[in-house]
Parts: C-alpha cells; sequence; structure tokens
C-alpha cells in the first residue's frame, strides 16, 4: 500500500501524523511510504530523518493525496484537503465529526473511508488512540490554567499552589477519566486544592483508593456541580462521551455564580466543549472573557508540544496503521472489531450512530460494509 503522511495546516499545529520509527516500519513491511516535505519540522523530525527510514518526500499536499492509498494525519482535514480526498481512499487521523457539520458532510461527498482514532476501542473499553492525546492535553491543562488564572491574562491573580501562609487555588475537574485524572494528578502536584467530579460511582471508588491522599472526588450532580464551581479558581472540562457531542455542565446563567477572573479549560472543545459559552480558540489567541470568566478552549492543546505528542501517538497508532496497510481496511477491520469501531465514514454513508445522532443524519452499522 501506498501512505502518505501530508503537513499538518491548522493553525499552529505543530505535529506529524507519522514518525521517521513509523514510516521504517511500513517500508520494512514493504509499503510505500511519501511524507511531504518540511511535514515533521515542528516536531522535530527533519526530512533527512524520513529519507534515512527508506520514505519519499514529495513537495506538496496534493502530491501526497494524489498517490496514497492511505493518508495518516494527525488533525481532521481542513477544507482544502478534503477536496483532495478521493473515492476509495483511507483516512486515517482524529475526526471529532460530532460538532463539525461542514465536514461530515465534505467527508460523505469524498466517497473515502474514513477511520477516526477517537472511537477506536480496546478490550478494557478505552480508546486507545485518544488515550495519549487525552494525557498531554490532561497534563497541560492546569500549566495553562495557572497561565490564565495570572492577572495579566484575564484571570483572578492567584499562583495555584499558594505560598506559606496564604492558601492555594481551589481546582475543580469534572470528569474522572484520562484526562481528568492526569488534570488532578498535576494540579495536585502543583500545590493546588483539587476536587474530581464523576457521574461513576465506581469510578470515584477507584479514584479514591489510588489518589485519596492527593486530591478528593464527589459525585457530579448538578448542585454538586454548581456548589464546586461557585468555590473554584480553575474549573478543567474534562468529560467525553466517545463520538458524540459534549454534554453542556457550565451554562451560560452559572457563570455569574462564578468568582470574577475565574478561568474555565475546556479540554472537550474538539467535541463541541462541556461549556455553554466554549468556542474553539487557537494557541496564537487561547482565551476570550465571558461575563468576568476567562476562557481557554484551544482545540488542538497537545500541538504545544509536538514532539512528546507526536512520539506518543506515534507509538499508539502503528499499529493500527501497520494493520490497514497489511491487510486492508475491510480484513483489518474482520480481524479487529476495536478497529471497525473507528470507521465513521465509508464510501458517502455516515457508520457512527453517536455522530449521526448529533448531526441529525442517518447512519448505518459499519459491520453491514464487511
Amino acid at each position: 500500500m501506498h501512505i502518505g503522511c501530508p503537513k499538518e495546516i491548522k493553525p499552529q499545529e505543530f505535529r506529524v501524523g507519522l514518525t521517521p520509527n513509523a514510516a521504517r516500519e511500513a517500508v520494512a513491511h514493504g509499503h510505500t511510504v511519501t511524507v511531504q516535505t518540511e511535514a515533521g519540522l515542528g516536531a522535530g523530525f527533519p526530512d533527512a530523518d524520513y529519507v534515512a527510514a527508506g520514505a519519499q518526500i514529495a513537495a506538496s499536499a496534493a502530491d501526497v493525496f494524489a498517490a496514497a492509498d492511505m493518508i495518516v494525519k494527525v488533525k481532521e482535514p481542513q477544507a482544502v484537503e478534503r477536496k483532495m480526498l478521493r473515492e476509495g481512499q483511507i483516512l486515517f487521523t482524529y475526526l471529532h465529526l460530532a460538532p463539525d457539520p461542514e465536514q461530515t458532510h465534505d467527508l460523505l461527498k469524498s466517497g473515502a473511508t474514513c477511520i477516526a482514532y477517537e472511537t477506536v476501542t480496546d478490550d478494557r473499553g478505552g480508546l486507545p488512540l485518544l488515550a495519549p492525546m487525552s494525557e498531554v492535553a490532561g497534563r497541560l491543562a492546569p500549566q495553562v490554567g495557572a497561565w490564565t488564572l495570572q492577572k495579566a491574562n484575564g484571570g483572578r491573580g492567584i499562583l495555584l499552589g499558594g505560598v506559606p501562609g496564604v492558601g492555594p487555588a481551589r481546582v475543580l475537574v469534572i470528569g474522572g477519566g484520562v484526562v481528568g485524572t492526569h488534570a488532578a494528578k498535576i494540579a495536585a502536584g502543583m500545590g493546588a486544592d483539587v476536587t474530581v467530579l464523576d457521574r461513576s460511582i465506581p469510578r470515584l471508588r477507584d479514584l479514591d483508593d489510588v489518589y485519596g491522599g492527593t486530591f478528593k472526588n464527589s459525585y457530579a450532580s448538578a448542585g454538586n456541580t454548581l456548589d464546586y464551581a461557585r468555590e473554584a479558581d480553575l474549573i478543567i472540562g474534562a468529560v467525553l462521551i466517545p463520538g458524540a457531542a459534549a454534554p453542556k455542565l457550565i451554562s451560560r446563567a452559572m457563570l455569574a455564580e462564578l468568582k470574577p477572573g475565574a478561568a474555565l479549560v475546556d479540554v472537550a472543545i474538539d467535541q463541541g466543549g462541556c461549556f455553554e459559552t466554549s468556542h474553539a480558540t487557537t494557541h496564537e489567541n487561547p482565551v476570550y472573557e465571558v461575563d468576568g470568566v476567562m476562557h481557554y478552549c484551544v482545540a488542538n492543546m497537545p500541538g504545544a508540544v509536538p514532539r512528546t505528542s507526536t512520539l506518543a501517538l506515534g507509538n499508539a497508532t502503528m499499529p493500527f496503521m501497520l494493520a490497514l496497510a497489511d491487510k486492508g481496511w475491510q480484513q483489518a477491520c474482520r480481524d479487529d472489531r476495536h478497529l471497525l469501531a473507528g470507521i465513521n465514514v465509508h464510501a458517502g454513508q455516515l457508520t457512527y450512530a453517536a455522530v449521526g445522532a448529533a448531526l441529525g443524519l442517518p447512519s448505518v452499522d459499519a459491520a453491514s460494509l464487511l
């Protein structure tokens, strides 16, 4: 199979979909790999590294899309990239279709088979291709939240860990999954007073067993959420419903109840955000204010640390990428029901029910395609 990796063009996105090590593995499996020139530069991988791995270098994204049977990326294809997709081509990347009807319609029109990293599953009920970036984003969230709380950035002027004689910031993490756990660990490590909310009692038990001495937890009822939000200096939204739009947990009306200059970090923004007043921002202009509350809603948070993020993502995606290349998407998905769960679009059909429900579109069972 001919595997292509274009340069990411989303603003301030420095990750790359294919590491030189992944390219080397694919070439060793007998595949052809073409990488757009300077695609890996932002993550610290010059063209020479890909050439040494046996890959070809293409001058433009158009050359990559025209040559490749499978496109491997990081972020969802932008409008200009979607026009280059063709019938029968495989797209393997993050898609986050539920809040993005324009992208969804373009992918349906393309005729391509589009496999979303964020809906590939595993035997434990996890999302193995989302997890590495969730870990990165979770660990970044307290860091960017602390920055947002600085007075010069519009925040309350609170130091996350406090100092002797002055108490620490209160941090509320909504969601006790991968993002929330990593966010809570880092925030607590920075000295903050941290509480995690979740609706799963078994998950709360697990958090208490492992981290009971590090941070607190409580049940995520509407009343509890408001009570803890009122007292928080920093709120981190870390709620995920796989493939679906994120629920709105902090409403516009609730902002009036929050402390002036409090910071909201919405890690769920790729899925539409879990605060009603959230809208996607970029690393260049990450923060905005609504009703005296600062919002940090960067849609590609792990792009701020592209070297770490690219290596972590590459480790997770490589086995699936090789299976798709070695067997073709149909046989690979027959052999692995977890990879089958990643198919969101195929040949003009929507194949992920949660996306269909979010966008009011019909969908078919991906298994019927096999």
